[in-house]
């Protein structure tokens, strides 16, 4: 699969390039536009994969879809468009036996040696990390396409690194996160509008989002007129 990301980081959307017998694992409702040779299959499980009932309805747990789509080229030469729900970037991450946990909604594609799995993150995380408590989990060989809110920005991790609660994309499985004060006390982290933040340990990759959907709703939300 050859891909390219277009418009980045505002507005971006992935322009994938497949020959005859690939497939690829989308979203249901991200395709943008395609070419005539593919053939869609719709359903609940990965690719070649089984426990399609049981998976499809962890997914929506993470805030995935119960579905999944399936695009297979049955010509060479095929394009595939796809782009995320909400206005923001899209990132590739290439994996090769490990695993990238991603918050929900953010994942968008992936090829077929990629299983699309549910993990859960802990009740107490998720209440403070103000994320959910089911995230989704990536797991095999391939490639992979996630998008934010707001642009993506890569982080190598050595050790330690702190984010934001809200601005999580997606880690690699050999990272772990403890929730914590952003400063030396709780009235100085509070009162500096920082709050909770998470702080992450380990060596791996880490993905951040410039954007954090729920203080943005908090700001649009007053202003929009009543329906």
């Amino acid at each position: 699969m050859q891909y390219d990301l277009i418009a980045r980081p505002s507005m971006t959307v992935a322009k994938m390039m497949l020959q005859a017998g690939e497939t690829v694992t989308c979203e249901v409702g991200a395709m943008v536009a395609m070419s005539s040779g593919f053939q869609v299959e719709t359903t609940s499980r990965s690719k070649g994969g089984a426990g399609g009932f049981r998976k499809g309805i962890k997914r929506m747990f993470s805030g995935e879809s119960y579905f999944l789509n399936h695009f297979t080229a049955t010509a060479p030469e095929q394009m595939l468009m796809v782009g995320p729900s909400m206005l923001g970037d899209i990132m590739h991450h290439s994996l090769s036996g490990g695993s990238l946990v991603v918050q929900g909604s953010s994942w968008l594609a992936s090829s077929t040696g990629i299983e699309i799995d549910t993990t859960w993150q802990g009740l107490g995380k998720a209440f403070f990390s103000g994320e959910s408590m089911f995230w989704v989990k990536c797991s095999g060989t391939g490639d992979l396409l996630i998008n934010s809110f707001g642009a993506i920005h890569e982080i190598d991790v050595r050790g330690e690194h702190v984010v934001d609660t809200g601005h999580i994309v997606a880690f690699e499985d050999t990272l772990q996160f403890d929730i914590g004060k952003a400063g030396s006390s709780w009235i100085g982290s509070f009162l500096g509008g920082e709050g909770l933040v998470c702080k992450f340990k380990g060596q791996g990759k880490l993905y951040v989002q410039s954007h954090n959907p729920p203080s943005f709703g908090k700001l649009l939300g007053p202003k929009l007129r009543p329906r």
